[in-house]
């Protein structure tokens, strides 16, 4: 935001000194009118801009999009409360048997999928309501906005490298710029520990991003080999739908492994039969990469 962050730091920082000053009785009454006398500064500051330069309040994109991404946001919930029936009717992972867990997996993470999907529309709708568009802030030269939530592509791509620069793209191309272009040694191991390091360093969370680590390193070998050695229209389509498979579930297993908080939990899942899929790209990854060594 440049600039613009000066807007966003001066009212936290007085904040906190309001919060440490005052006593318990007055600090929420203080701090709110503080806040709303800072906003209403800075609309009158905006409106005032506006005046000045002759610019009319951009009102285009804006009340298709909030109304495209309001209709898609009401999808979405009702989607997830069908899905949350299902999986609240069905077994869970201390139950499921064999197959079973395979299901369990890919429906639950489902639900937490669903829920982020609504919630990055939602913030989609805020910031277009806020005029925080495609052409706010953009310097020529630079990335243009991009929403979080790429529905689309994150359900119909066979790639795990693509799902991961598409999951959180905002976050994805922080963590691009921050640690990965920043790394000379195992620059992608390097981005996937700082991600666990910044949701919180649960067992879960670790063994979920180094999981999601080795995925993506497996997937760019595992494709580089297919582009070579598949050359037929129907093995092209079989192999798309396969690896599409093998994605969501791959995606699936780290995902809820990334949102159990227990090791118990955490355990459940390494000993379900869900646990098949991302080995069989462990055992891709480590022959591909000898293979490539040889060739090397």
């Amino acid at each position: 935001m440049g600039s613009f962050a000066v807007l966003v730091f001066i009212p936290a920082l007085c904040t906190v000194v309001l919060i440490h000053s005052l006593g318990p009785q007055d600090v929420h009454r203080l701090t709110f009118l503080f806040q709303m006398s800072w906003q209403t500064l800075c609309h009158l500051g905006l409106h005032y801009t506006e005046y000045y330069l002759q610019e009319a309040p951009s009102t285009r994109h804006s009340f298709r999009a909030l109304t495209r991404r309001g209709l898609q946001i009401l999808g979405l919930e009702c989607l997830k409360v069908v899905v949350r029936r299902v999986v609240s009717a069905g077994v869970g992972l201390t139950d499921c048997r064999q197959l079973q867990c395979v299901y369990v997996t890919w429906s639950t993470a489902g639900l937490f999928k669903l829920t982020y999907y609504s919630h990055w529309l939602l913030d989609d709708s805020l910031l277009f309501a806020a005029g925080f568009g495609p052409e706010f802030g953009q310097s020529p030269g630079e990335e243009g906005y991009i929403p979080d939530a790429d529905i689309w592509t994150l359900e119909t791509t066979h790639r795990i490298a693509l799902f991961t620069r598409k999951w959180n793209q905002s976050t994805a191309r922080w963590l691009r710029r921050l640690v990965f272009q920043q790394g000379r040694t195992w620059p992608l191991l390097q981005t996937f520990v700082f991600s666990a390091w910044w949701h919180g360093l649960h067992p879960g969370q670790v063994f979920g991003f180094l999981c999601w680590a080795v995925m993506v390193e497996a997937d760019y070998l595992i494709h580089s080999f297919a582009n070579v050695f598949i050359r037929s229209w129907p093995m092209w389509v079989l192999y798309r739908t396969l690896t599409w498979a093998h994605t969501q579930l791959i995606i699936a297993y780290i995902m809820l492994a990334v949102e159990v908080r227990s090791l118990s939990s955490l355990w459940l899942l390494w000993n379900s039969y869900s646990s098949v899929f991302p080995t069989v790209y462990c055992i891709l990854l480590f022959f591909l990469a000898k293979r490539k060594h040889k060739f090397n």
